[in-house]
């Protein structure tokens, strides 16, 4: 397969490529208000249709339908690809600078909600195909393609279809859904993920909100929670429940020789943010060490009595507060979350409710695996560069469940940048990272086929 024939014809089509993204990112697919979703599925599958002549199995869920494509090829190996339809709200709308549904290019980047996460990469892949399918009408190896609807709430249906759908799920490897690149503009290469445990706090003092002065004899379930989230974790970043770290299973010398090799531009990074240190002033090896092995407890929010403008003299009823674990190969969310409820219980702090909404396992995959080394020399082809090879991220995705589950090892890499400002407003990717992105994958599967 020539790939510079294929690199061509990429870019005489990337109007096309470029205009299948932007129709996609204006239907606003939010799966946490039922918008856009029937849309995107038909979009979807009529893309698939059209460009690479596959019909797309819609399987229903109790939720939003996981859509799923096989695409014969001539070769045995098979390549499965997980992407997600759905995207964030777009909220604070006010902070756009322009329609995040009406996608816009400026100064040579897209921006629209959606198009970092995930649709950016998920249209490179099609496009991909679509232009080796062009040139030879045929493709080199078997893929698959794996793309739900509930990834940003979630994914709560998706160990189910992994349970009932192993048969879909078979591969050699995957491709994961989500890359980005670095401040220089290095691609980085993830090998995995973190796990999650998510979790709700809530606490119930009395049956309605009282004045202050009653707080001399009334306690008040606010502080009552503080005091809690103070047992849970000290001013060393230690997380504090008994057995949280016993679990780890410790990064191989493998490992610890990636994290070597892996680029953190530290002051860079600060001064994008606005900060003078990191956490505990770390830097260095020990900076990388704690951001990609170690786990983490983090406060997401926390809500209790009056926050508006102005003085409210109150004495909240209720009190409740939203926490990540974000979690490393040998920790077992479940786990986690019934030594949390028996720590809370220990400490006096029964009262207190926990809402889980959501548990993820890590993953991670090893370097020595050959869609590594595919992955590699496709970005060196094309970028011109050795990627940043990132053991895993810091983030989560369910990449356990479809992948390392069933020992199929994936890697990832896509069309976002160190600003995509994912989840955020003026979401966007870098339009020749885009069109980038499609020639990688072009590349990748020829060198995996061989």
């Amino acid at each position: 397969m020539e790939e510079e024939e294929i690199f061509e014809h990429i870019e005489k089509n990337r109007d096309k490529y470029i205009k299948w993204l932007t129709d996609i990112c204006s239907i606003p697919s939010v799966a946490a208000q039922n918008r856009g979703m029937k849309e995107s599925v038909d979009f979807i599958s009529k893309l698939f249709k059209d460009e690479l002549d596959c019909e797309v199995e819609v399987v229903e869920t109790s939720g939003y339908p996981i859509l799923y494509c096989e695409i014969g090829g001539e070769h045995e190996k098979t390549l499965s690809f997980y992407n997600h339809y759905d995207v964030q709200p777009e909220n604070p709308i006010e902070l756009w600078d322009s329609d995040p549904f009406k996608p816009e290019i400026r100064d040579g980047k897209i921006f629209a909600r959606g198009v970092a996460d995930n649709k950016g990469n998920l249209i490179a892949r099609i496009a991909a195909l679509s232009a080796i399918k062009d040139i030879y009408g045929n493709f080199p190896i078997n893929l698959k393609f794996i793309i739900e609807g509930e990834e940003e709430i979630g994914s709560i249906n998706l160990s189910d279809f992994s349970n009932l759908h192993k048969d879909k799920l078979k591969a050699d490897a995957c491709i994961w859904e989500f890359g980005y690149r670095d401040m220089d503009h290095t691609l980085q290469l993830t090998l995995g993920v973190k796990g999650m445990l998510y979790v709700e706090l809530k606490l119930k003092g009395a049956n309605t909100d009282l004045h202050s002065a009653n707080a001399s004899i009334i306690e008040n379930p606010a502080w009552r929670l503080v005091w809690a989230l103070n047992s849970l974790k000290n001013n060393n970043e230690e997380v504090l429940i008994p057995n949280f770290y016993k679990d780890i299973r410790e990064p191989t010398n493998e490992e610890l020789e990636l994290l070597d090799q892996y680029f953190l531009d530290e002051e860079e990074m600060l001064d994008y943010l606005g900060l003078d240190k990191f956490i505990n002033d770390l830097n260095g090896s020990e900076l990388k060490h704690k951001h990609l092995y170690e786990p983490t407890m983090n406060i997401c929010g926390f809500g209790s009595g009056y926050t508006d403008e102005g003085a409210k003299t109150v004495l909240p009823s209720e009190a409740s507060v939203k926490i990540d674990f974000r979690l490393v190969p040998g920790q077992d969310p479940e786990k986690i979350l019934k030594d949390l409820r028996n720590h809370l219980n220990d400490n006096g702090y029964k009262d207190i409710e926990i809402i889980s909404h959501s548990k993820e396992k890590a993953a991670r995959t090893l370097s020595t695996e050959e869609i590594v080394g595919s992955a590699i020399e496709a970005i060196k082809k094309v970028t011109k560069k050795e990627p940043n090879i990132v053991p895993n991220t810091p983030g989560t995705g369910p990449m356990y469940e479809l992948c390392q589950k069933h020992g199929i090892p994936s890697v990832s890499f896509g069309v976002g940048n160190f600003s995509s400002r994912n989840h955020a407003p003026n979401e966007n990717i870098l339009v020749e990272d885009y069109i980038e992105g499609i020639k990688i994958l072009v590349s990748l599967i020829n060198q995996y086929k061989n």
